[in-house]
């Protein structure tokens, strides 16, 4: 018995040693093994053959103690050692080591959850981060808008190169000085256009009309004769005649010349009537005859009655002689006319075209078939003229026209106004022509609009699409379009205008309305207001007070291409009528939508105000590319911006700018704030201002990532934005050393590891993640090489036991002999 339990408990000492050496040996083996946990064999006794288990003392006896035998050893357990390993720096930015406690978490084969402190990672296929052996890292991930989602485990993906993502302007940060010194900004620019008519009002049609001399009666055939008791002209008495043609109108002719006539002597009665026969006979436009006589004996002629050109006339001196007395003034030069239409309480209509010249010596100038008004028709449009004015030039002025008469629809005129009557315009009634004729107004339609060159009229706009380019404060504007349609008016145009030049009015800023101008226009002391309008049939635009506010418009401003491709340029005659004033200054920059969209913002920063404590500037902000859900709105923004007696920024009354993305997929809208703490307020000779910097960006793709420690992955973009693209998560056991190897540097949940305590990396008592680093294999090659020895002794040893007993075995066999 004794010799064969020698033999069995040498045995077990040779298998025990056996597993440490195996133990040690794969300590060894693993010591470059990253994250390899070493492990520690630990031993037990076995079994014990009890021979006696003693006595307690007696008062006769001290006492014996238990005789026992051993019967070997055993493998208690073979403990892994969890202590922190070297972290060692990398040269892979993906590689992980966990500085304390926890696991990295990974999927294995079969989806189940496995374990491990190997942090060499990378990507597969599929932009997976994955571990060395293919399985993948498990954390949270991000939904499309790049939030981290903390409902389940999922493989952690970094799509470099493919995803993309922008990032939309929330702050710009102004620098530059706005200076107390240089004008107050309180006179806008102005600029206005030609005068514009409608062509809507019907414009007089000369066709037909003639302008001639008119024609001067002769009244050399005219005969005088005597009835005898017919009349009342004593005998012996001598009268003179002269005869005019009249029109229609009442209008004379030049005087013929003059015929007398003495009335015989008979029965010395005063009963004697003279008779005029074949008086001068009608002419074109004339079918009248107007009688001119002296009284007798006398040389001044007036008036005695009008009959029948051609006709005949007896005098019996029962007319008395009318007090009009003959005018025959004459007239000289070489004249031209202009016809409109009028009727009392309406406007005039447009001038016709030239009529004439007519050269006249002499004379006097005869109008024939002038034109009759059109009727407006059911739908009106223009007034039911009744009236036809004529307007004549001086003799010495060709351009100036001024009113000579007016007649009645079909009615002929016979001119014999001089210069000097006409022109006097304190004379009552005296008026000279409005060459532009009616002006436009808000609701004349656009293809209606017309401007005067000289006597010509041209339409200025016509369907098709009209591409707007002005000018502020010297710098282009971005070109606005706008559709042209047969019921497109005016004020639709200056509605379109105003929102694409940027003029802000008092309605912008309730709170601190924008101030009007100064009024230094000649005639004019009324405060202008920013805004455009008609005046007096002309298109005005008034600026924002300041310099860099000034609007203009140039000859090429106006582009319309027509449905059938051509392209005309109108030329509305747009011209500065008041020069800005006032210290200003502009900054320009690019914002970004939520899709990367880069948009242009010009800030316009003006002098408003300056007193004995406080610079107070305001900023306009213009936006070509702000998309509101109708118009061309480019204003998006204005506030106040103050400083203190130092030059210190004190406030500002608003510092947000909107920009509208109305049908675009742009998130609506776009709004950040101007940031003006680092703007000054020091006095220098001009003002500046600058965009430091502004926190958007364009769209990027995924170039890099860095890992955080709390286990963020945090993706780059190419274009410098930063996005969430997962978290990593870590486990921890109440007993790792219970955890179950399971090969390949992973262990998964053993019966006594205690379940796993999930958590971010640096929370609940988990380790905090290095990036760029490893963590080595916690083997300690010297320890474990003297436990080799200490195997290898160890086993020697019991085989020498077993050497022992087999000798004691032999002589016992060899007693018989």
């Amino acid at each position: 018995m004794g010799l064969a339990s020698a033999l069995t408990t040498a045995l077990t000492g040779m298998t025990a040693a056996e597993t440490q050496v195996d133990v040690v040996g794969n300590n060894l083996a693993n010591s470059q093994t990253v994250g390899f946990k070493a492990s520690t064999s630990v031993f037990a006794t076995q079994f014990l053959q009890t021979q006696s288990l003693g006595s307690s003392p007696t008062p006769g006896q001290g006492g014996t103690n238990p005789r026992q035998t051993g019967l070997g050893t055993r493998v208690a357990e073979i403990t892994p050692d969890f202590t922190q390993g070297t972290i060692e720096v990398s040269s892979n930015s993906s590689d992980l080591a966990i500085q304390g406690d926890g696991f990295f978490i990974v999927a294995g084969s079969q989806g189940e959850q496995l374990y491990t402190r190997n942090g060499q990672f990378k990507t597969n296929s599929n932009n997976e981060l994955v571990t060395t052996t293919g399985q993948r890292v498990l954390g949270y991930g991000v939904d499309d808008q790049f939030e981290i989602q903390t409902t389940t485990l999922t493989p952690i993906s970094i799509p470099l190169g493919s995803a993309a993502v922008a990032q939309a302007t929330q702050n710009v940060f102004m620098q530059g000085v706005l200076s107390p010194s240089g004008d107050v900004a309180n006179t806008a620019g102005v600029t206005q256009s030609a005068t514009l008519g409608d062509t809507a009002i019907p414009r007089p049609d000369l066709t037909g009309v003639s302008v001639n001399v008119a024609a001067t009666p002769d009244a050399s055939g005219v005969t005088r004769t005597t009835t005898e008791g017919a009349g009342t002209h004593a005998e012996g008495a001598t009268y003179r005649y002269r005869f005019t043609y009249v029109d229609d109108s009442g209008n004379e002719s030049m005087a013929s010349n003059e015929v007398s006539y003495t009335v015989p002597v008979g029965d010395g009665l005063a009963n004697n009537a003279i008779n005029l026969g074949s008086l001068p006979p009608a002419q074109p436009g004339y079918s009248q005859v107007k009688i001119y006589r002296t009284a007798a004996g006398g040389s001044n002629f007036f008036e005695l009655a009008t009959t029948t050109a051609g006709g005949s006339y007896t005098d019996t001196n029962a007319v008395p002689l009318s007090a009009n007395a003959l005018d025959n003034t004459s007239i000289n030069g070489n004249y031209s006319y202009l016809v409109t239409y009028s009727r009392l309480g309406e406007e005039e209509s447009r001038p016709s075209e030239l009529l004439g010249p007519q050269n006249i010596v002499n004379g006097r100038v005869q109008l024939s078939n002038l034109p009759t008004p059109p009727s407006p028709g059911p739908g009106g449009g223009f007034p039911a003229y009744d009236t036809v004015r004529i307007y004549r030039n001086l003799a010495g002025d060709s351009s100036r026209y001024y009113l000579v008469g007016e007649v009645a629809p079909g009615e002929d005129f016979t001119d014999n106004a001089t210069d000097a009557q006409i022109s006097d315009l304190s004379i009552s009634g005296n008026k000279e022509i409005d060459l532009d004729g009616p002006k436009l107004d808000s609701n004349t339609l656009l293809v209606n609009v017309i401007k005067r060159d000289g006597l010509d009229y041209e339409n200025m706009f016509q369907v098709g699409t009209l591409d707007f380019t002005a000018r502020k404060g010297g710098r282009t504007l971005s070109p606005k379009s706008f559709e042209i349609t047969s019921t497109s008016t005016v004020q639709d145009l200056i509605d379109f205008m105003q929102e694409a030049t940027g003029i802000q009015t008092a309605l912008d800023d309730p709170q601190h309305p924008i101030p009007g101008s100064l009024n230094n226009i000649p005639g004019e002391t009324t405060q202008l207001s920013p805004g455009i309008t008609i005046k007096d049939g002309k298109i005005r635009i008034v600026s924002n007070n300041g310099v860099n506010n000034d609007v203009q418009i140039d000859i090429s401003s106006f582009r319309i291409t027509t449905p059938g491709g051509d392209v005309v340029t109108p030329n509305a005659g747009f011209g500065t009528i008041q020069q800005p004033k006032g210290q200003s200054t502009v900054a320009d920059f690019v914002v970004y939508d939520s899709l990367g969209i880069p948009l242009n913002v010009r800030v316009t920063a003006v002098l408003e105000s300056v007193s004995d404590s406080a610079t107070t500037y305001r900023w306009f902000a213009d936006a070509s590319q702000n998309s509101p859900t109708s118009g061309g709105e480019i204003a998006v923004g204005t506030g106040l911006v103050t400083f203190d007696g130092k030059g210190s920024f004190v406030n500002t009354t608003n510092d947000r700018v909107t920009i509208q993305r109305r049908n675009i997929p742009s998130s609506d809208p776009l709004e950040f704030a101007i940031d003006f703490t680092s703007v000054s307020g020091l006095a220098q000779a001009n003002s500046s201002l600058a965009a430091a910097r502004q926190d958007g960006s364009s769209a990027g793709t995924l170039s890099s990532y860095i890992i955080g420690e709390d286990g963020t992955i945090r993706g780059v973009f190419s274009s410098g934005v930063t996005r969430d693209l997962g978290q990593l998560r870590l486990a921890r056991f109440a007993n790792p050393a219970g955890l179950e190897q399971k090969g390949q540097n992973t262990f998964s949940q053993g019966v006594n590891s205690g379940l796993p305590v999930e958590g971010n990396p640096g929370d609940d008592g988990t380790g905090k993640i290095i990036a760029g680093a490893v963590e080595l294999s916690n083997t300690d090659i010297g320890k474990n090489l003297i436990d080799l020895v200490l195997a290898t002794t160890q086993y020697r040893g019991n085989a020498r036991v077993i050497t022992t007993a087999q000798q004691l075995l032999d002589e016992l066999l060899n007693i018989r002999r």
